[in-house]
């Protein structure tokens, strides 16, 4: 990740991990009613038709391509979330839920690491995207991150979602 520190506040401290990561977020949080919504749902149909003799290809629902182009616009998503899953030993969707229910602010790294994974594994792996609504992952990862950012850095404007 690119962020950048203006050295007014020490590297990784809690007021330095609210400061890179609100404007971010800010991208991100218009989706919650969406994503947790479609939690448990399809978000992608297949499409095929004979006629064409054509191979099926996934069509998503706009809001969720919405999502991920305003995901692509942040500086949240970090190629090597790989490590990500393998110092936290995350294998399943269940895995991750357990994660991001327990994650602390000092997690913001990793949580965006889950976040990368299924943004960026979606750009070639077409069910991942739907896959990230249907069990509930991204919304429970963008909520979690969210309310850390909004509690430390003490933000009381708006009623959590």
């Amino acid at each position: 990740m690119d962020f950048e520190n203006d050295k007014s506040v020490n590297e990784n401290s809690v007021e330095d991990i609210v400061l890179r990561y609100r404007p971010e977020l800010s991208k991100l949080t218009p989706y919650l009613n969406w994503l947790k919504e479609n939690t448990s749902h399809d978000v992608a149909q297949s499409y095929s038709n004979s006629d064409l003799k054509s191979m099926p290809f996934p069509v998503y629902d706009s809001n969720l391509l919405a999502f991920v182009k305003a995901a692509q616009t942040t500086n949240l998503l970090d190629r090597n979330y790989v490590y990500v899953y393998s110092r936290n030993r995350l294998n399943s969707p269940k895995d991750e839920l357990m994660f991001i229910q327990d994650a602390q602010i000092t997690d913001m790294d990793d949580l965006a690491g889950i976040l990368s994974c299924y943004i960026l594994q979606g750009m070639s792996k077409g069910a991942k995207w739907a896959q990230g609504v249907k069990t509930g992952v991204l919304y429970n990862v963008v909520k979690k991150m969210d309310e850390l950012v909004r509690f430390w850095g003490q933000e009381t404007d708006r009623p959590l979602i």
